[in-house]
């Protein structure tokens, strides 16, 4: 069955071949500033490119995924201005700038895993890499494409013809920068710093020895850098957010086929945002919600990754709770259908083998034309629904899919098992008697039992729709 991804750069779906004689698809993705915790509008990115390494693998290719961590470069603007954020946080949270960022870094990761991500193949810090940065800067110079004013070295928008094909503006429109004060040492508004030797940070604390001077590199050349390092001269696929479209992947472009001379990166792929009702989550405005957060009210990660599923990673998602709710009562609802199949299969009743091949083939056919989660989910609940199709089958279906959906079914069906197995009868006969002075709103005879249950050793933690997690004190 053939891959197809729709591609910024040419704004149309088209079939995926690999670039690499090899047959070797090399991804790169845009990975986490660290200097806060990912809000879940982030984590929205990063599961659809879950989703995409995944479909890459069953549609029979090999993969090579690359991500970096910027921990060093990343202004407040994604223009050379701002504020530096790993700067600002380390002020706030009286940590180097360095703890700050090992600090998030291994929070995202957690956050991640929890939401069954893979992790990618290689992972790489831009700390690590600045002397690669400043071999890659010394090339671009030598190369016509780079020109040093008041200490900076800057990138010559001018020198590139094709500078603003990926968002389709031209570079008068791409004038990065003019909401705030123009930098003068630039020779054209677009141009954007690769090295800063200048800057108003006169103390800032991660600073390298360059040809240029003491500084730090601009925050788009560590993925130029790093993706090339990794991944080779040719890359297939390069993912982030649509906000990284007109200005990151744009000077991404520009610095990486000024540096090879030729076409980069084949196709360029992005997730839309998650709204929050009439405006972006962001952290700048302070209106981000994290998987913490969700988990903290009673949320499994599943639930919000359920949530992603429903739209398609090019559609805004619009996050509440009331949306949360209805993806967390369709997966417990998955959840129990899926016990139910598990529990009536046996090797002898698998008696639907064509049912379940067409609706495998339903299934790929919408993941292999350009991730279509919502219609994949169709399918998964038509199976569910199908009353011709064997439980066994059923079964087999669900887990093969869920290798690709990264639902967690079997793991969470056996930590609910787990747990239920550990529960003495006469414990659970006082949670329904506590779950049922919670619906007539005696609270305090709610409070009363909880504490009896504490005493028991035993911790009860309310989820939404009256459900209740136990666990073990």
């Amino acid at each position: 069955m053939t891959l197809r991804l729709y591609n910024t750069l040419t704004r149309s779906v088209e079939e995926f071949k690999p670039s690499n004689p090899d047959n070797v698809v090399r991804m790169y993705c845009c990975g986490p500033t660290v200097y806060n915790y990912a809000h879940i509008g982030n984590l929205r990115t990063y599961v659809f490119e879950d989703l995409l390494r995944k479909t890459i693998k069953r549609a029979g290719f090999s993969l090579k995924h690359a991500m970096n961590i910027t921990d060093v470069g990343h202004l407040t603007s994604d223009a050379d201005d701002g504020d530096d954020k790993m700067l600002l946080a380390a002020e706030k949270e009286k940590l180097s700038v360095l703890e700050i960022a090992r600090k998030y870094e291994d929070t995202f990761f957690k956050h991640t895993a929890a939401l069954n991500i893979e992790r990618p193949d290689i992972v790489c810090r831009a700390t690590e890499h600045v002397e690669d940065m400043i071999k890659f800067v010394k090339k671009l110079e030598d190369n016509g494409y780079a020109y040093v004013s008041n200490g900076n070295v800057y990138y010559d928008t001018a020198k590139f013809p094709r500078y603003g094909c990926l968002s389709g503006q031209n570079r008068e429109e791409l004038k990065h920068g003019s909401r705030v004060e123009q930098d003068t040492n630039k020779r054209n508004p677009s141009d954007f710093v690769l090295w800063f030797t200048v800057s108003k940070f006169k103390d800032q604390i991660l600073q390298w020895d360059s040809p240029w001077g003491r500084g730090y590199p601009g925050w788009h050349i560590e993925c130029s850098t790093m993706a090339m390092k990794y991944l080779g001269e040719r890359l297939d696929i390069h993912c982030g957010g649509v906000d990284h479209i007109a200005v990151h992947h744009e000077n991404e472009i520009a610095q990486s086929e000024g540096y090879l001379g030729h076409k980069w990166c084949s196709c360029w792929m992005h997730g839309e945002f998650l709204q929050m009702k009439d405006q972006k989550m962001s952290k700048s405005k302070g209106n981000f919600i994290t998987l913490d957060t969700l988990v903290e009210k009673g949320y499994l990660p599943e639930h919000y990754r359920y949530l992603c599923l429903t739209s398609h990673y090019r559609s805004s998602l619009v996050f509440s709770y009331d949306n949360l709710d209805a993806a967390a009562n369709a997966y417990r609802n998955l959840l129990g259908k899926y016990k139910e199949f598990g529990q009536a299969a046996t090797e002898n009743n698998s008696r639907s083998e064509n049912l379940y091949q067409d609706y495998l083939r339903q299934f790929d056919g919408f993941m292999f034309d350009d991730l279509k989660t919502p219609q994949a989910l169709a399918v998964l609940w038509a199976v569910v629904k199908d009353k011709e199709m064997a439980a066994a089958d059923k079964y087999k279906f669900l887990n093969n899919i869920d290798v690709l959906l990264g639902l967690g079914l079997a793991k969470n069906l056996a930590a609910e098992t787990s747990t239920s197995a550990e529960i003495p009868a006469d414990i659970m006969a006082l949670v329904e008697e506590r779950k049922q002075a919670r619906i007539n709103k005696n609270w305090a005879k709610s409070d009363e039992l909880r504490d009896l249950l504490a005493s028991k050793g035993f911790i009860v933690k309310d989820l939404p729709k009256n459900e209740v997690e136990i666990s073990i004190a």
